[in-house]
């Protein structure tokens, strides 16, 4: 029996949160407790009497997001999504952490209904969320009108001191403050916890005056229990107008826990069968009970949410009015969430001729980018601070600033981290097409977003410049080596290096017809001529062609990507005259060439034909598929040196004499 003194309809609900997520990880023997009990009464206020939400439909367009940036809590949101009616069971709850269940020890999106984002690494997801308000900011000046509301919702995002010591997060709320979003509100579970222990041993600095620097709203709410505090500061939150809010929420790990509340053991490990017992009497809950959730919690639930479903029939009703008064823009703001594209959208992508002058690919991606944007009326994006570097500023739009939400180029400043994820929370939001541009070689500051992206096959599109040593004069520290490689090592991520401009044309039309996974396109500095093609064998959007056919039978086959096609062409031809046959093939793409038949693989790349170069300007860690073993790699091992570019590509051996020699010396091997 529950005892008189948890009668209470909000403690007791607040309190089954908290035996839940205790129960499910000892049940799985992993996981997180502490934060779950210690944030269980902020959840029930959020998700009861603030949130926007209906989880009858939890893929509303316009209800609030909700991002539990500290993904070890997973089971706060799991018992929150169980209680509201998102579909989860208590069977659910009990799987755990187990294999293919709908509760995975992170949350992760498109898994379990109500979960907005995979969140996980921290600082991920508070980046996520500033890019779904970006989001709402940006399609809200699009589409609301003076006498119709469209798109009128709020971001909230849970994080703790974790989340707060990554720099992902300071970049992302520097960005946010800047641009004054104000609907997106964080409450930060200050529990003054870490896996190692108290976080005064490594966290000392006052979050509070950073956030007010970020130019953030502030507020502290002291009891992390009360529920009418935390309501009344949401409800102050989203009464600012002109700021983001941070609401420092003072909690206490694995509250009710006697021996383990604001003690770090709480953090990562169960709390043990005899700790569980103690905490259910501590909270006034029957000891010998597992997973018990009591009739009037649910009753009290399902009549809470009731209110959830009226809010979505009220937003249906004021639709199918802006409908009415305004069809084209519902066209539009459909063909937005759809992704549809009209038909002859691909006509309006430049056509690079033969008899043009030479053009760097990142210049042709620029043409290209600024090209679509008339046919692709939903991208939106930016640099980190490289625009005219990457050329990925849409020359007929406004910058996104607060004095202006409606411009489709953000300035993301030198924040690759915060980019990467903010891109991600763009596209997790709905509506828009993101992309997001920085060297190649800062790809690295990305990484974790990318490879999260990937999880979620999310159609990010990302635009790597300056991508070899022949970036130059900036020298080894701006000159990427391993850097293709560690992209192409990311499950899900298409990598397509364009030799020319035309290249560059197809990879952009693969990039926009991507609908399923992130693309990055990797670029040169330098001009590049453009390729004869009207030759080829093949077609680039199948990873790799036959750019050129010698006219005898091939003794050997060059590969290559990128500028190097140039050079494997101009070995080609002196090759020839040495009476060596060489087939060249370019592969901008190793993903699409797997994906592409075995007949074609084989017709590209025949079997019998065993002598292969491989040529590209970088680390040649994974060209052995397709080398052979009785190929060579010409890549590089090294870091590059501060040079003209063309200078260091000499340096190294990546010119045409050096090619036909590597030739040469391979086919004497070869016998």
């Amino acid at each position: 029996m529950i005892e008189k003194n948890t009668n209470d309809i909000h403690k007791l609900c607040v309190n089954t949160i908290r035996t839940l997520s205790m129960d499910a990880v000892q049940k799985a023997n992993s996981g997180h407790p502490g934060a779950p009990m210690g944030l269980a009464p902020a959840g029930y206020v959020l998700f009861t009497r603030i949130l926007k939400h209906n989880p009858q439909n939890p893929k509303w367009q316009d209800r609030d997001r909700f991002v539990l940036s500290g993904g070890h809590a997973s089971m706060l949101i799991y018992s929150l999504l169980y209680l509201c009616g998102y579909g989860l069971t208590l069977d659910d709850l009990k799987q755990f952490r187990q294999m293919e269940s709908k509760t995975p020890g992170h949350p992760e999106f498109e898994v379990t209904p109500g979960i907005e984002t995979s969140t996980g690494p921290l600082g991920q997801g508070f980046a996520n969320a500033v890019g779904m308000a970006i989001a709402e900011r940006h399609l809200g000046s699009l589409f609301n009108k003076p006498d119709h509301t469209l798109i009128d919702h709020y971001t909230y995002v849970f994080c703790g001191d974790g989340d707060m010591m990554e720099g992902i997060t300071s970049e992302a709320a520097s960005l946010a403050g800047h641009l004054g979003l104000s609907r997106l509100i964080c409450i930060y579970d200050d529990n003054r916890i870490s896996i190692e222990g108290c976080t005064d041993i490594t966290f000392t600095e006052d979050v509070a005056k950073r956030f007010e620097a970020y130019d953030w709203h502030v507020q502290r709410v002291t009891d992390g229990n009360d529920l009418d505090a935390i309501e009344n500061a949401l409800k102050a939150a989203k009464a600012n107008t002109s700021q983001p809010s941070l609401i420092l929420l003072r909690t206490h790990i694995a509250y009710g826990s006697p021996n383990k509340q604001d003690n770090c053991e709480a953090h990562g490990s169960p709390l043990g069968d005899k700790e569980i017992k103690l905490t259910k009497e501590a909270l006034g809950w029957p000891q010998d009970k597992s997973f018990y959730v009591p009739e009037e919690v649910l009753t009290a639930f399902e009549t809470m949410m009731q209110q959830s479903e009226i809010q979505e029939k009220q937003w249906q009703k004021a639709l199918r009015a802006y409908s009415e008064n305004y069809p084209e823009l519902i066209r539009q703001w459909q063909n937005f969430l759809t992704g549809h594209l009209p038909d002859d959208w691909e006509n309006s992508i430049p056509v690079f001729k033969l008899n043009q002058p030479a053009i760097a690919t990142r210049v042709a991606s620029g043409k290209i980018l600024n090209a679509l944007c008339k046919t692709v009326p939903n991208f939106i994006g930016g640099s980190a601070d490289l625009a005219p570097s990457n050329k990925t500023y849409l020359e007929k739009s406004n910058d996104f600033q607060k004095q202006n939400y409606s411009g489709k180029n953000i300035r993301f400043g030198v924040r690759e981290h915060a980019m990467g994820a903010i891109l991600s929370g763009i596209c997790l939001h709905g509506g828009l097409r993101p992309y997001g541009g920085t060297f190649l070689v800062f790809s690295d500051y990305m990484r974790p977003a990318i490879r999260v992206a990937c999880l979620m096959k999310l159609p990010v599109i990302y635009i790597f410049t300056h991508d070899s040593i022949a970036v130059g004069e900036d020298g080894p520290t701006h000159q990427p080596i391993e850097h293709l490689a560690a992209l192409r090592l990311i499950p899900g991520l298409i990598t397509l290096r364009p030799a020319d401009a035309e290249e560059t044309a197809d990879a952009w039309r693969y990039a926009i017809k991507s609908a399923k996974q992130p693309v990055a396109i990797i670029l040169s500095r330098q001009d590049l001529p453009i390729l004869d093609r009207s030759k080829a064998i093949g077609a680039f959007s199948a990873g790799a062609y036959i750019i050129h056919e010698p006219e005898k039978m091939p003794n050997m086959i060059m590969i290559a990507t990128g500028s190097e096609v140039h050079l494997a062409l101009n070995a080609a031809e002196t090759l020839a005259k040495n009476n060596i046959h060489a087939r060249v093939v370019s592969m901008p793409s190793w993903e699409l060439f797997e994906k592409s038949p075995m007949v074609y693989r084989d017709q590209i790349l025949p079997p019998s034909i065993k002598t292969r170069l491989v040529i590209e300007a970088g680390h040649p860690m994974g060209w052995e598929r397709y080398s052979g073993d009785q190929g060579y790699i010409h890549g590089i091992k090294r870091f590059g040196c501060s040079a003209p570019g063309s200078v260091v590509m000499k340096a190294f051996g990546f010119t045409p004499d050096d090619i036909v020699q590597k030739a040469k010396e391979l086919l004497s091997v070869m016998g």
